[in-house]
């Protein structure tokens, strides 16, 4: 998932397993504390066009978000805009946050579980991806979807997401999971770039997305802003983990000391 967030405003575009179902409660929770809330999909994703799971380019998501974001910050002028963004989405959020307009935008970033440390299943998967996302894009790959990979301690939360039909739960395609690949390299050689308050959360049992690329973003951002915290145990979708409500109530806590 991915998105955007703002006191007063906020985007939530999503990614690879994205899902509305808690949509609801994100809202409200933000609302409480009267930070109003937009949602955005990019194609391929949730009840967008396209084909379900199928990215040819994160670039396109990156393009989608920035419109998205002149859209929002149009129609609420005089407020300050954060975003929001979870595993991939995360990493379509940072690379946006390196268009110097964007940078200027935006008042600061939640980040998720994001997609900066991303290693595939095997190896020969990374040498082979450049050449097979080309020749068999939309190609689903078994093996490299890491079949049953826990992302949640919360059995009925789930029960709850994959019961919802906008949620893909096939073996990833060639063309986006080489995509997500390049965007944690390109991320990775340019966490130095990055100037743009941010709070990031990762469970250390995390086996979608390395805790450890959270931790080299901390350390080689140029953020004078910035907050780590590396959840002990915690696996993937955080705010689907039984301790979610604490999660949320540290991500509205820092947004209320920065407006």
């Amino acid at each position: 998932m991915a998105g955007l967030v703002g006191k007063g405003k906020d985007a939530y575009p999503k990614t690879y397993r994205s899902k509305p179902f808690w949509e609801a409660w994100f809202s409200q929770n933000f609302l409480a504390n009267f930070i109003a809330t937009r949602f955005s999909l990019f194609p391929g994703h949730g009840g967008s066009d396209g084909l379900h799971a199928y990215v040819p380019s994160l670039d396109y998501a990156v393009s989608d978000l920035k419109s998205y974001l002149d859209k929002v910050i149009a129609d609420n002028p005089g407020l300050p805009c954060f975003c929001f963004g979870h595993s991939t989405g995360s990493a379509i959020v940072l690379k946006a946050a390196l268009d110097p307009k964007v940078e200027a935008t935006l008042a600061g970033m939640v980040l998720t579980s994001p997609a900066v440390g991303v290693q595939p299943s095997h190896p020969i998967f990374a040498v082979l991806a450049p050449v097979f996302s080309v020749l068999l894009p939309r190609f689903q790959i078994n093996a490299a979807n890491k079949k049953g990979m826990p992302v949640s301690r919360d059995a009925d939360a789930l029960i709850a997401k994959y019961s919802d039909p906008l949620v893909y739960t096939g073996s990833i395609r060639v063309r986006t999971g080489y995509e997500i690949l390049r965007a944690s390299t390109y991320l990775q050689q340019n966490l130095n770039r990055f100037n743009v308050p941010f709070l990031v959360l990762h469970g250390s049992a995390d086996t979608v997305t390395d805790p450890a690329g959270s931790r080299k973003l901390y350390d080689e951002a140029s953020s004078s802003d910035k907050t780590i915290k590396l959840l002990d145990g915690y696996l993937h979708d955080l705010l689907f983990e039984p301790e979610r409500q604490d999660i949320m109530d540290c991500i509205i806590e820092w947004l209320n000391d920065r407006v």
